[in-house]
């Protein structure tokens, strides 16, 4: 067995004991399916149309959602796991393990692709069942579901651990990336048809991947007929393959090393001058 090949398996094992250690835990799914929640409440509540379009405001809103249902668990939720991690020494335990950083990669990676995709199941599913929501409707509308799905999470789970290995902390990680996704969320066309926004704002948001991640998303859910809601007239999905890609692409090429600096720069004396510091503070009990 070549050393590559340990790394992934090691990787997917230690994914397959998170999996099962998350499904265990009541508290944090609780968290999860109240996102799915809150976006079927949100969808409830929507009767108009999308302007200039048949298309019931509630498809492109569950559309949206889906989206950001992905986005959310690479962008937020990894971050904040790898963060809590590292303050309780995982990453000074893997630097004295041979291909550590990887395997713990491939894992996070595994653990968040199931999260996302059952989270996006789940939310696809009950909005039909529930509120009459959106679902592809054909072989072509499926396949295309699943290429933006595996590239948008390609673009956001590396980025995601990326961004985990600099943040300062599990107390400051919170409110340090809950802004931006908040803000990406209403300006990026997931709640709002993209026409609606000022042109500039439509600019900024066609840099991060969530845009494309939910017109992606919306060309797989939505009928032809919607594409009039759409910036360009038309699903662009060549740019969003490219801009996914890009992203991807990115977030793998900071990843592994930002991760392998973080664990570098780990130490006991740094882990406990941390812990002093949480305590004095009141964020964590003596």
């Amino acid at each position: 067995m070549t050393n590559r090949t340990k790394i992934w398996h090691a990787g997917l094992r230690r994914g397959v004991i998170e999996l099962r250690h998350l499904l265990r835990n009541g508290k944090e799914m609780t968290g999860h399916l109240t996102n799915v929640v809150v976006a079927l409440l949100v969808a409830a509540y929507l009767s108009d149309d999308v302007p200039g379009t048949p298309i019931p405001m509630t498809h492109l809103v569950l559309a949206g959602f889906a989206a950001y249902l992905l986005f959310q668990v690479g962008l937020i939720n990894l971050p904040q796991i790898l963060v809590t991690e590292r303050e309780e020494g995982a990453l000074l335990r893997l630097r004295a393990t041979p291909g550590g950083i990887p395997a713990y990669l491939i894992a996070k990676c595994l653990l968040m692709v199931v999260l996302a995709v059952g989270s996006l199941a789940l939310l696809l599913v009950a909005g039909a069942l529930l509120v009459d929501g959106p679902l592809p409707h054909g072989p072509g509308d499926w396949l295309t579901l699943l290429w933006v799905t595996t590239l948008g999470l390609l673009a956001v789970i590396p980025l995601g651990a990326a961004i985990g290995a600099v943040l300062p902390n599990p107390r400051e990680a919170l409110a340090l990336i809950m802004l931006p996704t908040m803000g990406l969320l209403l300006t990026s066309g997931t709640v709002l048809p993209i026409t609606a926004l000022p042109v500039p704002v439509q600019q900024v948001a066609a840099v991060f991947p969530l845009k494309w991640m939910a017109q992606g998303l919306r060309s797989a859910l939505l009928p032809d007929s919607a594409r009039a809601a759409e910036a360009a007239g038309s699903w662009e999905l060549p740019m969003v393959a490219l801009v996914l890609t890009a992203w991807a692409v990115l977030g793998f090429l900071l990843a592994v090393p930002l991760l392998r600096r973080a664990a570098r720069r780990e130490s006991g004396s740094r882990m406990t001058a941390r812990h002093r510091k949480a305590t004095q503070s009141g964020a964590v009990a003596a």
